[in-house]
């Protein structure tokens, strides 16, 4: 944990999602009132008044919410399954462990690694896992563990496996900072925690190798980054964040490269914290941000 992080002592967040229907709102707001909870903030959205879906997130101060925690989630189990919705607790004094897993490039780790030592990223990060070595010493120099998982051939399986050995049980969710390997669908299934992953817009247009020197080729105008929850489906799954900026004529597929790598460190690290602090709800393959 980062001296600088200030932990939110006796916050809870509450995610609440599911049909839309009168009584929703006061329903939740009485029963923190009840359980002696004092809202800081609420973010609600509806995607359709009449038989939508209801989206909700709500912080409240609590004193001594650690020793009330038990007796607020049956409330909200007796509360809310009339309703038929679905909901998470969670207390906002535990930041969630991140993993992270990165290949050669490095300016994804980086800026997760130095916005965690400034307290920026409410995470803690128990271990960086790598296919090549080459991050390993500036890894150790943020005080975090570096794992080496060679990933070499068509089969992944060996690699895969060692990587379920070293984060099960120990990280609530993982990110791809730039990790360069397909990853299988029994490995999501096998690791249990949602994984993020960042990389460049120019998909499906710039499918492959060599991204900026095809963009380059083309005379785009934009370049941007996106960053997504991690399917079966590869790069299809629900987007969190995506940014662009402004590219043109005089500028090399080098530079194209560079201004990619700084919108995509910023997308990366901007999804993280949103994560990290409970204000992303899925919702099939697309995303309710309350940023």
């Amino acid at each position: 944990m980062s001296p600088h992080i200030e932990l939110n002592h006796d916050r809870a967040c509450l995610i609440v999602h599911g049909p839309d229907q009168a009584g929703l709102v006061a329903a939740i707001t009485s029963l923190i009132t009840r359980n002696e909870g004092n809202i800081i903030s609420l973010d609600q959205y509806s995607d359709n008044p009449q038989g939508g879906a209801f989206f909700q997130r709500v912080v409240f101060h609590r004193a001594d919410l650690a020793a009330a925690i038990g007796d607020i989630e049956a409330d909200l189990d007796t509360t809310l399954s009339p309703y038929g919705m679905q909901w998470r607790l969670t207390d906002q004094s535990i930041p969630k462990r991140m993993g992270i897993l990165v290949s050669t490039s490095d300016h994804c780790l980086l800026e997760l690694l130095w916005r965690h030592r400034r307290g920026e990223l409410p995470v803690t990060i128990p271990m960086v896992i790598s296919n090549h070595t080459n991050t390993a010493e500036d890894v150790r120099s943020f005080s975090v563990p570096f794992f080496h998982v060679p990933s070499q051939g068509p089969d992944k399986a060996e690699a895969e496996a060692k990587i379920i050995e070293l984060v099960r049980g120990n990280v609530d969710f993982l990110v791809l900072a730039r990790y360069m390997q397909i990853i299988s669908e029994d490995f999501l299934e096998a690791v249990g925690v949602p994984v993020i992953n960042i990389h460049h817009s120019f998909l499906p247009a710039f499918i492959g190798a060599a991204p900026y020197r095809k963009a380059k080729e083309r005379g785009v105008k934009l370049i941007g980054a996106t960053s997504h929850y991690v399917t079966k489906d590869l790069d299809e799954g629900p987007i969190i964040e995506q940014d662009v900026a402004r590219v043109d004529h005089s500028m090399t597929a080098a530079d194209l490269q560079a201004r990619g790598a700084y919108v995509e460190r910023a997308v990366l690290s901007r999804a993280v914290q949103w994560h990290a602090e409970d204000r992303v709800i899925r919702q099939g393959n697309h995303t309710i941000v309350f940023s």
